[in-house]
């Protein structure tokens, strides 16, 4: 019973997968003339951090043939902090927003492609240890290129590393990247179709967080491994199924340090 019920599962889940036709009656919210969903949610915190956008000096290697080759995932950090600038690249390279484009609906156009630009992702940081930064919670404001400070967690190292699957190297990088998904930014748009979208653009900023980290001397390691309910609760988000627009939860992660270059 057990095995049959897995097969059923595995089935259904794979459909997400497949492209079919668009069915008749399935039009989006776009369609209907319902208002867009804000392209960013509103800030959480009260401590807003200025990041730059210079990052001439910081960028070690812009070859992208050796970027390519050299591209892994790398789960072994230097005992050294970030800097605010390699992290404000970072973040730039992820999901930087590069023109604010439409009259009465409007895009992003960003650093990562995006189904229809709708970019429905939202980044938070982890941070271990980054210059000038306390240990806590940071969400990236993406339309201003800011940081803001969320909260401090409590035994973070052991509570992120047992939220992510166990994971210590996780836990104790000097940062991790979260990122969560607000599916009805595509959903607006494209509907039934959108949940296969979102997932393929999360796809494209985490390839761009290897190769920006290859250019600074960083490694970093994607994770899809983490506990639903545990990881959403460190971010105070609410893990239950939900149809309301708002709905917001991790889909994705990766850890982030300084690495040998030299070995």
């Amino acid at each position: 019973m057990k095995e049959n019920m897995k097969s059923k599962r595995i089935m259904e889940l794979r459909e997400i997968m497949k492209a079919y036709p668009k069915l008749v009656e399935d039009y989006s919210d776009q369609h209907n003339g319902l208002a867009q969903p804000p392209l960013a949610i509103p800030n959480k915190g009260n401590k807003i951090i200025e990041l730059t956008k210079d990052f001439k000096h910081i960028i070690k290697n812009n070859d992208f043939l050796t970027l390519l080759n050299q591209r892994t995932s790398k789960r072994r950090y230097l005992n050294e902090a970030l800097s605010l600038e390699e992290l404000s690249f970072l973040l730039w390279a992820t999901q930087g927003v590069k023109q604010v484009i439409g009259r009465k609906n409007h895009a992003t156009l960003r650093t990562v492609p995006s189904a229809g630009a709708r970019h429905p992702f939202e980044t938070y940081l982890l941070v271990n240890q980054v210059e000038g930064l306390e240990q806590g919670l940071y969400h990236y404001l993406a339309l201003e290129h800011k940081l803001e400070f969320i909260k401090s967690i409590e035994n973070q190292i052991d509570r992120v590393t047992e939220a992510f699957g166990g994971q210590a190297f996780f836990g104790n990088a000097p940062v991790g990247f979260v990122w969560t998904v607000l599916p009805y930014r595509t959903e607006w748009r494209y509907s039934t179709e959108a949940q296969k979208y979102c997932l393929l653009d999360a796809g494209h900023l985490c390839q761009n967080l290897y190769l920006a980290c290859e250019a600074i001397g960083c490694g970093t390691c994607a994770i899809g491994a983490y506990e639903q309910n545990l990881a959403d609760d460190l971010l105070g988000l609410d893990s239950s199924p939900s149809s309301e627009n708002d709905n917001e939860f991790i889909v994705y992660a990766a850890s982030v340090g300084k690495v040998d270059t030299e070995n």
